[in-house]
């Protein structure tokens, strides 16, 4: 009898665990004003670090990672449509420098 092994990463209650812990690491990484494209873009070690600061054990795999990314555009596109509601601001867009380097300006005279 050739059994394949149980996948347990794919189950309906590892889809509902990874789904809220991906709703958890999207308030924090959203109140941080940083887009799914830029969390993708982070390393891994990056992505650690972030979920440990955000309270949450790293996940093991990139599956949560671009779970949360999606809840980000949905975030996004949500303050879009309500950009008087206070909620649509991230609450604390000045730490995203923390996490996102941006881009070093062109070296003078070239």
């Amino acid at each position: 009898m050739d059994q394949e092994p149980a996948d347990f990463a794919h189950t309906e209650a590892a889809a509902r665990r990874r789904r809220e812990k991906a709703t958890h690491l999207a308030r924090f990484v959203w109140d941080r004003a940083i887009t799914g494209d830029e969390l993708l873009a982070m390393a891994d070690d990056r992505l650690r670090k972030l979920a440990r600061e955000a309270g949450a054990n790293p996940p093991s795999t990139r599956e949560t990672w671009t779970v949360v990314a999606e809840l980000l555009g949905e975030k996004t596109r949500w303050a879009d449509a309500h950009p008087d509601d206070p909620r649509a601001v991230p609450a604390y867009a000045d730490e995203k420098i923390t996490w996102v380097k941006p881009p070093l300006p062109p070296w003078p005279g070239r």
